[in-house]
């Protein structure tokens, strides 16, 4: 990689920030300066924090507000990678006679989720899972809304996974702990963190399995009728 190739994609996600308004770059973990607050604003912090937010220099509220902006536009961008690479996935799976957990682990994102199910990601599970993803990720545009089932959840960590190889190749210089900050708005209490951890237990373990991730949390929650099905 050279530097021009870094400038070209990081103007390129600057670009791309624009486009997600479904999330505002304060969620994203941007302060805002107490002078741009209302009264009201104001009131939801601390005295100490106000005076901090209100200490930064210029130099550095605006590297804040850049590195902001590249992470928006990260997530943009890797939201339209997760769909094409699914897809890749998807023409991956045709080609098998059998779906095996090693197969699995050769594809591009089917292999983020957990592996201890990898032998049901067959075709038609992945047909499922698209849908789910493009809803999941339309939310950037149309205005966020938490993931309706496990298989949303899922597509979240996924995705993130994805934004996590773009920034290793190219270096990107996104704010500290990035990761946490937007798990922490995408994924607040999401029941999915317990399939990727070490001794769930039996009931949580009946509860998540991959029967049950395509059925909406309650009866609120929205997921597209493909994936229902």
């Amino acid at each position: 990689m050279n530097a021009d190739e870094d400038d070209d994609i990081t103007e390129e996600l600057l670009a791309d920030s624009e486009k997600l308004t479904g999330l505002s770059l304060e969620l994203l973990g941007l302060d805002p300066h107490p002078d741009d607050m209302t009264a009201e604003q104001r009131l939801e912090f601390d005295p100490e924090d106000l005076a901090e937010m209100a200490s930064a220099g210029s130099d550095d509220r605006e590297r804040a507000a850049r590195q902001t902006r590249l992470l928006a536009g990260l997530l943009w961008n890797s939201s339209s990678i997760l769909i094409d690479q699914l897809f890749r996935d998807l023409g991956t799976l045709h080609e098998l006679e059998t779906v095996t957990p090693e197969a699995i682990a050769g594809t591009s994102v089917l292999s983020s989720l957990p592996p201890q199910f990898a032998s049901s990601y067959d075709a038609k599970f992945t047909q499922r899972f698209i849908v789910v993803a493009a809803d999941v990720t339309a939310s950037f545009a149309r205005g966020w809304a938490a993931p309706g089932c496990l298989a949303g959840e899922l597509a979240v960590h996924c995705l993130l996974d994805q934004a996590r190889i773009t920034e290793d190749i190219y270096e990107l210089d996104l704010p500290e702990e990035w990761r946490a900050i937007v798990e922490e708005v995408l994924l607040e209490d999401a029941d999915s963190a317990f399939l990727y951890a070490d001794g769930a237990s039996e009931q949580d373990a009946n509860q998540l399995d991959i029967r049950h991730w395509f059925e909406p949390f309650t009866p609120g929650d929205a997921v597209p009728p493909y994936a229902c099905s």
